[in-house]
């Protein structure tokens, strides 16, 4: 085991990947020599060669069309957008083009071997083109997954399973916590398994669901609520798309009630999609409505940053209505 932050963890899953397959190729802007605005791919082009490590042009959907023609020849390419802000230029060459080139083609060719990174979400003084949580555009696309990890083990884990998927990933890395989240992660190459939640604490009372940096939240509400004797069960969905539908489910029937959390918006946002889901298995074990704390409908803001994010107060309040309902 090695201590490391969640970008040393990233940049330690590249690097695996990379040595045990040597088409494994990784770019993107200021990706090369520079190592990424955030450093997460550092020391990897002096290792690994410049055919292997490279810089792109300052153009989004040129990097996605790339890596789509790169993939389709057998390559594995892992795509570095530098912000998830700046994926919506590539919107038409994710949802038109990857998600659906193994479908198109009657499964003749895929895109299988693409993996597009990108750090997404706020806290950082970012603004409102360096802080949104864009998650939920792509969850409405068949062809995808879209994997969101929480902490340095799960991003290393997560990633390496991403890059080694059959199909064509976006793996969204929560900014906020590149260098803040540290923690014991293996040294020796291991994956995770995609489209499966962990229970991250067990409850009775409620359960609590998120994903990346929300957890964090959760978890601190979850400190507060156990001062007031409510007994909080933690899931991470870690898979956005495909979701654990049966692990939240499970959850929900024991508990009978949840409460769901994300940096996204609250209007179209993927809470929206579980709670429906979730209703329509649950019904007649929920003892609340189900509870979503959210984003602001309001571009992100920049002065009013932490009256915007969701944290472990609104969450704490959300709990308390849920329990008293």
């Amino acid at each position: 085991m090695a201590k490391m932050n969640l970008l040393q963890a990233v940049n330690n899953a590249l690097d695996i990947a990379m040595a045990a397959n040597e088409r494994v190729v990784c770019f993107g802007e200021d990706v090369g020599v520079f190592g990424g605005v955030f450093r997460a791919t550092s020391h990897l082009q002096e290792k690994y060669g410049r055919a292997r490590c490279f810089n792109t042009p300052l153009v989004e959907q040129g990097i996605i069309g790339f890596a789509n023609g790169l993939a389709s020849q057998g390559s594995v390419a892992v795509a570095e957008i530098q912000f998830a802000d700046y994926i919506f230029p590539a919107f038409d060459q994710i949802v038109n083009e990857a998600a659906k080139f193994r479908y198109r083609s009657g499964n003749l060719f895929n895109v299988g071997g693409l993996t597009i990174r990108t750090p997404y979400g706020g806290g950082i003084a970012g603004g409102h083109y360096h802080s949104q949580s864009p998650e939920a555009y792509f969850a409405h696309t068949p062809g995808l997954k879209v994997v969101v990890p929480r902490n340095p083990h799960q991003a290393k884990g997560l990633l390496l399973a991403s890059i080694r998927d059959a199909n064509p990933v976006i793996f969204f890395e929560p900014k906020r916590i590149y260098r803040a989240s540290v923690g014991e992660v293996p040294e020796e190459d291991y994956e995770l398994p995609l489209g499966k939640a962990e229970v991250v604490r067990e409850g009775s009372d409620i359960t609590l669901l998120a994903w990346g940096a929300q957890m964090e939240y959760l978890e601190l509400a979850a400190e507060l609520a156990d001062k007031e004797g409510i007994s909080c069960e933690l899931i991470d969905l870690r898979t956005i798309l495909p979701w654990d539908v049966e692990t939240v489910a499970a959850s929900v029937k024991k508990t009978g009630r949840l409460l769901i959390s994300h940096e996204a918006p609250i209007t179209g946002g993927f809470a929206g999609e579980i709670a429906t889901t979730i209703q329509e298995q649950c019904f007649l074990h929920l003892e609340s409505p189900i509870a979503r704390v959210a984003g602001l409908d309001v571009p992100y803001p920049l002065a009013l940053e932490k009256e915007y994010i969701p944290d472990q107060w609104k969450i704490f309040e959300a709990i308390k209505s849920s329990v008293n309902f």
